[in-house]
C-alpha cells in the first residue's frame, strides 16, 4: 500500500507495567515458545489494518516471532480465509528494543464499526515480563508452540482477561477522521464488573448510541483499572497526567476526550495501606490538588485543540474508603467541575446514576455490588448521561 496512507482510530488501551492483577494473568511469567491469541473490538472502519506492539514496561529487547490478523469467530476461533500474516517492514518477525514500540505494515482486511478482530503473537524466546493492560474484560487465550494458523481453538486452552503488549489497532481506507472520542478515566472508564467479552463498557454503550444517531465515531478507552490523577501506583499505571499525552493526545483525529477520575485519589487516602496494600501510593490530597491535576489535563488537551468533558465522580457510599471526608472532597470537586467553566461540557455521571434517596450512594439498579462500581446496566446509564452534541 502507498506511505503516505492516512490511518484513523479502530481501537486502542492504555498499557501498564507487568503486576499480578486484579485475575490470574501472564504478565509477570511473559511467553516462552507460545502464542497469544487477543481479540479486539472495533469502533472505526477500513479496507486495511495495522497493529501496534507497545514493549515499554520492558528491560531487555523483545523478539516477536511472527504475527497474524484475522475477523473472529467464537473463543479463540478465527473466520475461515480472513488470516492475514503481519509483517514489519516486510519482515515476518521484529525485534523491539526496551522502552520501544513498533507498528505492522498495512494488512487488505475490510472491517466495520463493531467487527471483531483476532491478533495472534507468537513469541520463540523468552520474553520476560510483558507489558500489558490488565482488566481487558475480553478473553486471551495462550497455546503451546506457534499456533499462528491454528485453525482448531482448543489447542488454545490457557486463558486469562487481559491484553499483551497489543496497544492499537489503526484502520486506513478512507479520509482522516477529526472526530474520534477517547474515555480517559480509571476502572469505572475501564469497565469493573461489566460482563466478560460482552462489549457493555460504558465507552462500549455511547459508541453504539453514537452509531444510532447516525453519528458514529471511533470511540476509544484509555481507562486504567485503580489509575490515579496525581501519582504512579505499581498495579494502576502511570499517573493521569504523566500517560495523557501517550493515551489521548497521540491518538489519530482526536476532537474530544471525556475524563473521569480522582475517586481512588479520594479512596485510596482514606484505608490502611497494611490492609490494603495495593492501595498505595495513598497520601492524603486537598480537593485544591485535585482540582490543579484536572486543570493540567483540560490544559493540555486544549495546547491539542482538543475539547475536553468533565465526567462528575459517582457515588460511592458502602465502599471500602467511603468516609465523611471523602464525601466532603466529592461533592467539593464535583462542585467545581459543574460550574468551574473550567471544561468545554459536564456529563453529569453523578446525578445520573445517583440514587434519590441516598445521593452519596449509587442507585441499586445500577451498582455492581461494590457499591463504586457500576454493572451493566449503570454503564449504559453513563453512555446515555453524555451529551452527543457536546462531543
Amino acid at each position: 500500500m502507498s506511505e503516505d496512507i492516512v490511518w484513523n482510530a479502530g481501537w486502542s488501551t492504555a498499557v501498564q507495567r507487568p503486576s499480578t492483577g486484579f485475575d490470574k494473568n501472564w504478565a509477570e511469567e511473559g511467553f516462552a515458545d507460545q502464542t497469544v491469541r487477543q481479540v479486539v473490538r472495533l469502533t472505526g472502519s477500513g479496507t486495511a489494518a495495522r497493529i501496534r506492539l507497545s514493549h515499554r514496561f520492558g528491560s531487555a529487547p523483545l523478539e516477536v516471532g511472527g504475527a497474524t490478523l484475522a475477523r473472529t469467530d467464537q473463543g479463540a476461533a478465527v473466520q475461515d480465509g480472513t488470516t492475514r500474516r503481519l509483517t514489519f517492514g516486510g519482515a515476518t518477525s521484529v525485534r523491539i528494543p526496551a522502552g520501544g514500540e513498533v507498528w505492522s505494515d498495512a494488512a487488505e482486511l475490510r472491517v466495520a464499526p463493531f467487527d471483531r478482530l483476532t491478533v495472534s503473537l507468537y513469541f520463540a524466546r523468552p520474553t520476560g515480563p510483558a507489558t500489558f493492560h490488565a482488566q481487558a474484560f475480553t478473553t486471551a487465550y495462550r497455546a503451546a508452540g506457534d499456533q499462528l494458523a491454528a485453525a482448531d481453538p482448543a489447542v488454545f486452552s490457557d486463558t486469562s482477561v487481559s491484553w499483551y503488549f497489543l496497544a492499537d489497532v489503526e484502520l486506513a481506507g478512507g479520509p482522516a477522521r477529526q472526530d474520534t472520542v477517547v474515555a480517559f478515566g480509571d476502572s469505572i472508564t475501564d469497565g469493573f464488573a461489566s460482563t466478560t467479552d460482552a462489549a457493555r463498557r460504558y465507552p462500549d454503550a455511547l459508541a453504539a448510541r453514537l452509531a444510532a444517531a447516525g453519528l458514529a465515531r471511533p470511540v476509544l478507552n484509555a481507562g486504567i483499572g485503580g489509575n490515579l490523577l496525581l501519582n504512579d501506583a505499581p498495579w494502576y499505571g502511570e499517573r493521569a497526567g504523566a500517560r495523557f499525552r501517550r493515551d489521548v493526545l497521540d491518538k489519530p483525529g482526536v476532537r474530544t476526550v471525556i475524563v473521569l477520575v480522582g475517586l481512588n485519589d479520594i479512596g485510596f487516602s482514606e484505608v490502611d495501606g497494611a490492609d490494603f496494600p495495593t492501595y498505595r501510593p495513598n497520601p492524603q490530597l486537598s480537593a485544591a490538588q485535585l482540582v490543579d491535576g484536572y486543570r493540567d489535563l483540560v490544559a493540555q488537551a486544549h495546547a491539542a485543540g482538543i475539547r475536553v468533558i468533565g465526567g462528575t465522580i459517582m457515588p460511592f457510599q458502602g465502599a471500602e474508603y467511603h468516609t465523611p471526608q471523602a464525601e466532603a472532597k466529592r461533592r467539593e470537586i464535583n462542585t467545581w467541575i459543574r460550574t468551574s467553566g473550567a471544561f468545554d461540557a459536564v456529563a453529569d455521571f453523578a446525578a445520573a446514576l445517583a440514587d434519590p434517596s441516598r445521593p452519596e450512594a449509587l442507585l441499586p439498579a445500577y451498582d455492581s455490588g461494590d457499591h463504586k462500581h457500576p454493572g451493566d446496566a449503570g454503564y449504559r446509564a453513563m453512555a446515555a448521561a453524555v451529551d452527543l452534541a457536546s462531543l
